[in-house]
């Protein structure tokens, strides 16, 4: 099986839309370049999500990006989206595997190297890790792991599931998302560099050129 391309992950959030429609954003940063889109709407409600992720995932299937829900395996199910993106206190993934079946896509949020050693890497298909850098996105816990924080991770997940892909989280930018990368992501996940530029297509070229130049230097 093909790993999943998580190049570049474009997080879809309507608190965070730059006042942008979610669905021509999804459309937008698909032509820019997203190798996978999130819906992340932590307020919403049920059936006004499932409508929203039906629309995006209408949205992106000429791109053939994937497309997943942030939390909500009845969502996902509901909109027959590709898959979930979990957090630690979501649903734990053995149950959403059983209940979305072999094909979909289950993303993990990892946020310490204790819970990259006991993560379930066999039923996962890429993992989030982070929060790297500070970000106003959403509410952080715990303080930015920074770029070592992100490669201790990193590197307990490979040693347990080396062709798992591996992106980072939070605050990443133009600026930063090149170190990010050279520190072993395989790619990013972003908001706000995208859903608040005033050219979320040409943001999204921007970025993804600047991880497949890094990606290329590091021989990936």
């Amino acid at each position: 099986m093909t790993p999943l391309d998580v190049r570049l992950v474009a997080i879809l959030d309507p608190e965070r839309s730059g006042g942008h429609d979610l669905v021509a954003l999804a459309r937008r940063v698909a032509e820019g370049g997203a190798t996978l889109a999130q819906l992340r709407d932590k307020r919403g409600e049920t059936r006004a999500m499932v409508a929203a992720a039906r629309a995006i995932k209408a949205a992106l299937i000429p791109f053939n990006v994937p497309f997943v829900v942030n939390d909500r395996v009845d969502v996902a199910l509901a909109a027959q989206a590709d898959g979930v993106h979990l957090g630690p206190e979501d649903m734990a993934i053995e149950d959403a595997r059983r209940l979305l079946g072999p094909r979909a896509v289950i993303g993990l949020s990892v946020k310490t190297a204790a819970a990259a050693a006991t993560a379930p890497v066999d039923l996962m298909d890429y993992a989030g890790i982070g929060g790297i850098y500070a970000t106003s996105s959403k509410e952080q816990k715990s303080a930015p792991i920074g770029t070592e924080g992100f490669a201790e991770i990193a590197d307990v997940l490979r040693s347990r599931a080396p062709p798992l892909p591996l992106c980072g989280i939070a605050g990443i930018d133009i600026d930063n998302a090149g170190a990010v990368v050279a520190a072993g992501a395989d790619g990013i996940a972003v908001i706000s560099a995208l859903s608040l530029a005033s050219d979320p297509t040409a943001a999204a070229r921007s970025l993804r050129a600047v991880v497949d130049a890094m990606l290329a230097k590091r021989g990936t």
